[in-house]
């Protein structure tokens, strides 16, 4: 690989750091983050380390889903500022260096949508096939829908029409017809529109039930073949913008994910979020044995050199557990989340990862040391970086979207507002603003935001991560995780003690001679290769990562 390949596939290296422009920070008093505050933090972002900033909707919407109910695609929701506002955070993340990519969310819209109001209206209509309808009462499909303790079917009677519309997720969000023709026109004209306002590619937001929808199965166009609509998108995306990317919401099994980047051809995404490895990692937390994430990362198909594993610990959903089995995920539930008001749709968490891990800071350091190290590109859901809390009263999903704490002060530096008018209120309790926030933890050299920065910049240093051969290093203690990441001359190990109890271990490093130098990624002590390998002592939740190279080679730094 040469260093000018990183640029052509940025994604394969990058820090992806996404946030809801409504809870980040707010510019005018109104109680509601917006553009003129995200603009502001722009450079924060670029301190950090971040290179790519995935935006959560901002279009119009009626916010029955915190903005994933949509009602223009073309729009900038007023609450938060205007298209001139969007261009200038756009400008200067890219002035920094930062990449930006917003949400596409092509599954539904709201019902509040014109295409979607005028459908309703009459089986005449114009947009009626915007939207998939049947005119027979469905069978029982309560074991289809996504939110199980919000809806009970994935069809809603249109009392005006008598006939029922599709919904996979809300009642209130009307599945779009993917199948028609002048919707895959209109979804381009969506994609083309943001493209020439300076995105440089998309978050693609539940990707399988938009190539799934049990009615469009068998349409013409997408009869035999429902993948053929995404690389209809991806070629298009690279006509207008040869660099940008799509990273898809693809929540299903590894053999299944391989489709969705297109095969051995790829194609298709360029990125995915890998659900799979997320799960194993909190099932192998809890057990404080590593095993389940180490057959979760042998069981990787192996994708196109162009594609890429998206790695995380958090996003903005629930935390969910949905591919453990039964048994794994009440293991889970009873370690980081055993109270019902902790758990949601009885198959996932409303929680963020410290008060999980009880704040303790071995782990939580660890957690973040894992997930930078992993065979992929590390994303961030914002807060993580100073290790914010959640704030269990709150609705569902809402629970981990709670204002950004900046600073100690009135509403932890997020809004000047009066309280009563926050969009809501700052975490509470031992994880609130005066006891989280990131103008303390900048000045601390000890604090988890200073820890964050330094995984960063190690990442940025070693694209053995983002672009080696992965595999896993066979080694006899459970609680350990020893994986390597080769890449021409060189090879990133790194080794995550999951358990409480301190461990020795001898690690082969295979390939090694007596020309080959060992640096420590992190700085923490010298490393000494002997015999073809090396002893390291790891405390309980200790990591350690080495860098292998030959001597005569330079480091890729």
């Amino acid at each position: 690989m040469k260093v000018t390949d990183t640029s052509d596939l940025w994604w394969k290296n990058a820090v992806i750091y996404s946030l809801d422009i409504e809870t980040y920070d707010d510019s005018n008093a109104d109680g509601v983050g917006d553009l003129g505050g995200l603009a502001r933090r722009i450079d924060y972002l670029a301190e950090l380390g971040i290179t790519c900033l995935w935006l959560m909707p901002f279009y119009p919407s009626p916010d029955r889903d915190d903005g994933y109910d949509i009602k223009d695609f073309y729009g900038v929701d007023d609450r938060l500022g205007n298209h001139g506002q969007l261009v200038e955070v756009i400008r200067t993340a890219h002035d920094r260096g930062i990449r930006v990519i917003a949400d596409l969310i092509v599954n539904h819209t709201s019902d509040q949508h014109p295409w979607f109001k005028s459908a309703r209206r009459s089986v005449d209509s114009p947009y009626r096939d915007f939207y998939v309808w049947r005119d027979t009462e469905p069978p029982d499909t309560s074991h289809q829908v996504v939110f199980p303790d919000q809806e009970d079917s994935i069809w809603e009677l249109d009392e005006r029409t008598e006939q029922w519309y599709l919904h996979h997720f809300y009642k209130h969000q009307p599945d779009l017809n993917v199948a028609n023709p002048k919707v895959r026109d209109e979804l381009m004209r969506v994609i083309g529109f943001w493209i020439e306002l300076g995105i440089d590619g998309f978050r693609v937001d539940a990707v399988p039930f938009f190539l799934d929808d049990v009615e469009t199965q068998e349409a013409e166009g997408l009869a035999g073949n429902p993948h053929d609509l995404l690389r209809r998108i991806r070629a298009f995306l690279g006509r207008r913008k040869g660099s940008a990317m799509m990273l898809g919401e693809v929540n299903v099994t590894h053999k299944k994910q391989l489709a969705y980047f297109g095969g051995d051809h790829g194609g298709q995404l360029d990125m995915m979020f890998d659900f799979v490895t997320m799960q194993a990692t909190y099932l192998a937390m809890a057990r404080g044995d590593a095993r389940p994430l180490a057959r979760a990362l042998a069981g990787r198909p192996q994708i196109h050199p162009a594609c890429q594993w998206a790695t995380f610990l958090r996003n903005h959903d629930e935390l969910t557990l949905d591919k453990l089995s039964d048994a794994e995920r009440e293991e889970v539930f009873a370690a980081f989340g055993p109270q019902e008001e902790m758990q949601i749709y009885g198959r996932g968490l409303k929680r963020r990862l410290p008060p999980m891990l009880q704040g303790d800071p071995r782990r939580i350091r660890m957690s973040y040391s894992l997930l930078f190290s992993l065979p992929g590109t590390p994303t961030l859901y914002y807060g993580e970086e100073i290790g914010m809390g959640e704030d269990l009263a709150l609705e569902g999903r809402m629970a981990v979207r709670t204002p950004m704490q900046w600073t100690a002060g009135k509403n932890g530096g997020f809004s000047a507002a009066p309280p009563s008018k926050l969009m809501a209120q700052p975490v509470p309790g031992g994880y609130a603003p005066e006891h989280v926030n990131v103008a303390d933890q900048q000045e601390d050299p000890d604090s988890l935001w200073t820890h964050v920065h330094s995984l960063i910049t190690a990442y940025r240093r070693c694209p053995e991560i983002g672009w080696g051969e992965a595999r896993i290093i066979e080694q006899p203690h459970h609680g350990v995780l020893a994986h390597r990441c080769d890449l021409d001359d060189s090879a990133l190990l790194a080794v995550h003690n999951l358990a409480a109890e301190p461990v020795t271990l001898q690690l082969p490093v295979e390939g090694s001679d007596s020309s080959s130098v060992a640096e420590d990624v992190l700085g923490r002590e010298p490393v000494a290769l002997t015999g073809g390998g090396v002893e390291l002592t790891l405390e309980g939740y200790g990591f350690r990562w080495l860098r292998v190279h030959q001597s005569r080679g330079a480091l890729m730094a």
